[in-house]
């Protein structure tokens, strides 16, 4: 067990995880030359266009020292981005020590500071990386003071890396090697294993990716799963080498795959304890949480007849992605979808890309929203994130929506306009802590729904792209919040109602309602878009009417016959306009939600 060692990266976004597994695998031989290709660790094409990690991926590498001594190092390269921090917090439980690693030419950012008290909760030792010293705007030694005063870890033990050029990475192995603890346990106690992973393969089921806590597991146990309260017999294990590469047994302080018939990733819960069924440990392994959805949307098909083969691909989706929920809905005027709920709006993001793209489908989805919690008269509670379920404003006592803790780190030269970008988005409190002389940390809590439209975006331009951003939910906090109809001929369009703070209201009414003036083609009658609260209109557009010129077969004669023809034209399009009924193409849909998405 002394010559195991089990560790992940954690980083902030883009700053070099991916390409550091890669020279970490070519290092050790985990890949032949003719097999390796860049982000190997990153198995969907998203995550390569991208340059993203969205689902963590693990792979066992033998390491000889330059005495000749050989080591096990399993590697665990995890998601950098907020809305996956669930994926970061399950493979920190799998071990012992973490590669921390920070951009030369950006310091230290929001969620490299995030992850790090995430570490120090499940109490890992932690190893600096310097990444990129290959490029020209590299200042090493100030990062080395971002380390100290930011991360409060030792900056002479930060070992400077290029993990594009392979400078470096031989001192990386030997810090591991060095720095980062062994596992411990005790191979003859009741088995406790960690689910800290789990893929589908659709020829053998779901394939978990475990770490052994204590205990030893052996192919042909019957394991229980201590939350879901399920029972396998295991098929196969052994460790993931990019192919799997069975094993007579997992001992405590390994990490491998096991194959044990699960036919869904929905009948297991990641982050669940296994143990076996006829020698149980007394209690799970702590810190274990279930992924909270804070993001929510409908999806409908673009076409009707498509519904099925949505149904199917979200079925398929789910099997790979236990954080993605979803539940039958429909719509007057989309028909049958499904409420989805998602991690975030990348979540979100993906998702939809990956059912565009793998099954081919083309989609309409509903603006996102947030859950709120509403307190009734008759004292009972009730949780709505779909503006469809809300019910009669007069039945409602108080509402509440979820809030979070923003932390942005920033140059000095822009916390005015940031600070006044907080305040737009209905922040509540702020401090400010500057890390260096030039780099300040502003503290917010703010409610999630503000962040959920255009508040990244606003600050990466602001910022000029310098600005990072992360976020954790703290609690609910009362709020003034109403739902607002869109009606259309006045008829109320359910697809387009949406739940928002009562200040935004009439802002994003009035781009609702311009959004559809434009996208709706013209008919032979006048047609108002108006933005309701109840019964009061609180924003109008209005599409002009096609216009006939009645009079142009008159050549003169008494100006009464003129008159008679308009007259006659005006109830005409009254008449149109009552029981004429207004075509809304799909591409109005589209554009109003992809434009409050921008």
């Amino acid at each position: 067990m002394k010559h195991i060692r089990n560790f992940c990266i954690i980083a902030h976004i883009d700053h070099g995880k991916s390409t550091l597994a890669d020279r970490l695998i070519q290092a050790c031989g985990g890949v032949t030359q003719r097999d390796f290709h860049d982000q190997m660790l990153d198995s969907m094409d998203i995550e390569r266009e991208r340059g993203i990690t969205i689902k963590s991926n693990t792979v066992t590498l033998a390491y000889k020292t330059a005495d000749g001594q050989e080591y096990l190092l399993n590697l665990i390269d995890t998601p950098g981005h907020v809305d996956f921090s669930h994926e970061v917090r399950r493979s920190l439980m799998a071990c012992e020590g973490a590669l921390i690693v920070v951009d030369a030419s950006q310091g230290v950012e929001a969620q490299t500071v995030a992850n790090l008290y995430l570490a120090l909760e499940y109490d890992l030792t932690l190893l600096p990386v310097i990444n990129k010293i290959d490029l020209p705007a590299a200042d090493v030694d100030r990062v080395r003071e971002e380390i100290d005063s930011d991360l409060g870890l030792d900056p002479f033990a930060a070992i400077p890396v290029s993990a594009k050029t392979g400078v470096g990475i031989d001192k990386v192995l030997a810090g591991i090697v060095d720095h980062l603890p062994p596992p411990k346990g005790d191979p003859n106690a009741p088995l406790k294993a960690l689910v800290f992973d789990a893929h589908f393969d659709k020829f053998r089921g779901v394939i978990l990716q475990c770490r052994v806590m204590e205990g030893t597991l052996k192919p042909r146990d019957v394991i229980h799963f201590m939350h879901s309260d399920h029972d396998y017999k295991v098929d196969e294990l052994g460790y993931n080498q990019f192919k799997l590469v069975p094993k007579p047994q997992l001992s405590a302080g390994e990490v491998g795959y096991i194959v044990a018939g699960v036919k869904s990733v929905q009948d297991i819960e990641i982050g669940d304890t296994i143990t076996l069924l006829d020698n149980p440990a007394s209690e799970p392994i702590p810190g274990y949480q279930e992924a909270k959805q804070v993001v929510f949307s409908s999806v409908y098909p673009m076409s009707t007849d498509e519904y099925p083969d949505l149904a199917k691909a979200l079925d398929k989706l789910a099997i790979n992605d236990a954080a993605l929920t979803y539940e039958k809905d429909s719509s007057a005027a989309l028909g049958f979808g499904f409420r989805c709920g998602f991690l975030g709006l990348l979540h979100l993001d993906v998702v939809q890309e990956r059912l565009q793209r793998e099954f081919n489908l083309g989609l309409v989805i509903s603006a996102p929203s947030v859950q709120y919690c509403l307190t009734l008269k008759d004292e009972s509670t009730l949780n709505v994130d779909n503006p469809s379920n809300w019910p009669d404003p007069s039945n409602i006592e108080s509402a509440t929506e979820p809030y979070i803790k923003a932390t942005i780190i920033i140059p000095e030269e822009f916390v005015g306009p940031v600070m006044e970008l907080c305040r737009e988005h209905r922040s509540e409190s702020q401090t400010m802590n500057y890390l260096t002389a030039d780099r300040v940390e502003i503290t917010s809590e703010m409610p999630l729904g503000e962040v959920l439209f255009e508040f990244y975006g606003k600050l990466k331009m602001i910022t000029r792209g310098y600005g990072s951003f992360d976020y954790t939910p703290i609690e609910y906090r009362p709020t003034d919040v109403v739902k607002v109809d869109i009606l259309v001929n006045k008829e109320p369009v359910d697809a387009f109602s949406y739940l928002v703070h009562r200040d935004k209201a009439r802002t994003r009414a009035l781009h609702y309602c311009e959004q559809l003036a434009e996208a709706i083609p013209r008919h032979q009658f006048k047609i108002p878009i108006q933005g309701a609260i109840g019964g009061s209109i609180i924003a109008r557009a209005t599409i002009q009417p096609y216009r006939k010129d009645v009079t142009a077969k008159l050549y003169g004669g008494d100006v009464t016959r003129k008159k008679k023809l308009l007259e006659k034209q005006k109830k005409g399009k009254a008449k149109m306009k009552q029981f004429g009924s207004v075509n809304i193409p799909q591409e109005a849909f589209v554009s109003v939600l992809r434009a409050e998405k921008d």
